[in-house]
């Protein structure tokens, strides 16, 4: 390889470029139906996709699925794949778990929705005190949802204007955290944004994870209603807390007076209970979506004792009218019989340790196929969630995660794989193992994963 050859991760941009095309030739001669389908009915959308992101993965078109069960996916040509993006955490307990199958259909039955609890209701509260602690709850629809909510409850309880996240955070679509840093620290919007016209810098700080300096300095302004934040950030290529971070971000939150929320949607892959009952953190507030029910669209947001009567009291003082605070399908009788089904039966310790095990034979794997291939990558992985990191070294925030993505070799990884019969989700490298997940299925993704790291590695 000669020295003015661009190199991306260990690997000439050529081999990753023509790698590339022929994955996507192979992926395209494997779909003569969906491909006429698509030609036939994708017009009506946007972008020809239902929902925009759908076109971040890395094939030449979409794939259309035609049945899901456990960890396996079935497109409308019949290919077959293992399925370790599962929705992106939104099955992270596999596709259609019997039990909430079975609720679901059920429910159907009785009603879709009424605005009014049920008493599946009443159980679901007990089983989300019993798995995550005993935090005072609502529920919504999605946790991009779940968290604006939480933040208006922080506003209003410490009178304070602003929000603070970490760079390359991940929250939903809450306006709040599409912020980075700028020029000498300054808080700016993200450049990607549409339809951005308010400015950001007036309702958010954003400063890099495990930077306990500019935390402290951050929140000695006294502006700070909550620090937002992920226990792991996986918005990224995944960046893990520094020993002893957690703690000091607790103990300076509450030396400032600012409420500490922490968003466990795609954490929650940590252990029963998430990372906060894992590693035994103590927020005011807790954040839940995608998985809580099963897959079905639902989440759910809790607070403190403390926090919850400091609301009621600002609640019972302000003027009648609309807090903001809900939509009309939220807390509908599906996401009660979903969520008492999965959070009884799927979201077990039993299933937990089942996925434990296997996620931990994938890091083994990944992290030996890398280092027998010699390439400059890492492998990092928290509970269930695995991922492969095409840098050599750990990383500490989210800037340094920025420089470690290397889009274009990963997309490269991702095409590859789906060819061999793996699906890995799209957003960096990221890797679910779930209580529907074999042995024989992980196995499948090393040695796919070892054959396409040796290619490109050669």
């Amino acid at each position: 390889m000669s020295a003015a050859t661009p190199v991306i991760g260990g690997v000439s941009a050529g081999r990753i470029a023509a790698i590339r095309a022929r994955e996507a030739e192979t992926y395209s001669a494997r779909r003569p139906v969906t491909r006429a389908r698509l030609a036939a009915g994708a017009e009506a959308f946007l972008g020809e996709v239902p929902m925009l992101w759908m076109k971040d993965w890395p094939q030449p078109f979409p794939m259309l699925v035609a049945e899901a069960r456990g960890a396996r996916l079935t497109d409308l040509d019949g290919n077959r794949l293992d399925d370790f993006c599962l929705g992106d955490t939104g099955s992270m307990f596999g596709h259609s778990p019997e039990p909430v199958a079975r609720a679901l259909a059920e429910q159907g039955a009785k009603g879709l929705t009424y605005m009014l609890p049920t008493a599946d209701a009443l159980e679901v509260g007990r089983l989300l005190g019993e798995i995550f602690g005993p935090f005072r709850w609502q529920v919504a629809t999605t946790a991009s949802d779940a968290n604006r909510f939480a933040l208006r409850v922080a506003r209003a309880v410490t009178g304070r204007p602003k929000v603070l996240v970490f760079a390359a955070c991940y929250h939903g679509a809450v306006d709040e955290t599409f912020v980075q840093p700028g020029v000498g620290g300054r808080t700016e919007a993200r450049p990607g944004l549409v339809g951005q016209v308010v400015d950001l810098s007036a309702t958010s700080k954003v400063i890099e994870f495990n930077d306990l300096p500019a935390l402290q300095a951050a929140l000695a302004e006294a502006d700070v209603a909550a620090v937002l934040a992920e226990p792991v950030m996986t918005n990224c290529c995944m960046v893990l807390p520094d020993p002893g971070y957690h703690k000091a971000l607790r103990d300076l939150t509450r030396r400032h007076g600012t409420l500490l929320i922490l968003d466990e949607t795609h954490t929650v892959s940590s252990g029963l209970g998430g990372y906060t009952r894992t590693h035994r953190l103590d927020p005011d507030m807790f954040v839940l979506g995608k998985p809580v029910a099963g897959g079905l669209p639902a989440s759910v947001w809790g607070m403190t004792a403390d926090v919850a009567r400091r609301f009621a009291e600002v609640d019972a003082a302000r003027p009648a009218g609309f807090s903001g605070i809900g939509t009309t399908l939220s807390a509908n009788p599906l996401q009660f019989a979903a969520m008492k089904a999965n959070l009884s039966q799927v979201m077990t310790a039993e299933n937990y340790a089942h996925m434990e095990a296997g996620a931990a034979r994938l890091e083994r794997g990944l992290a030996d196929a890398i280092q027998r291939h010699g390439a400059p990558w890492h492998v990092v992985r928290v509970g269930a969630r695995v991922e492969f990191i095409c840098h050599p070294t750990p990383l500490r925030n989210g800037s340094e995660s920025h420089v470690a993505h290397k889009p274009a070799l990963e997309k490269a990884i991702h095409a590859a794989l789906v060819n061999r019969g793996c699906l890995i989700a799209p957003f960096h490298n990221m890797m679910l193992v779930s209580p529907a997940t074999s042995f024989e299925q992980i196995d499948r993704l090393i040695a796919a994963f070892d054959e396409i790291t040796a290619e490109l590695m050669a």
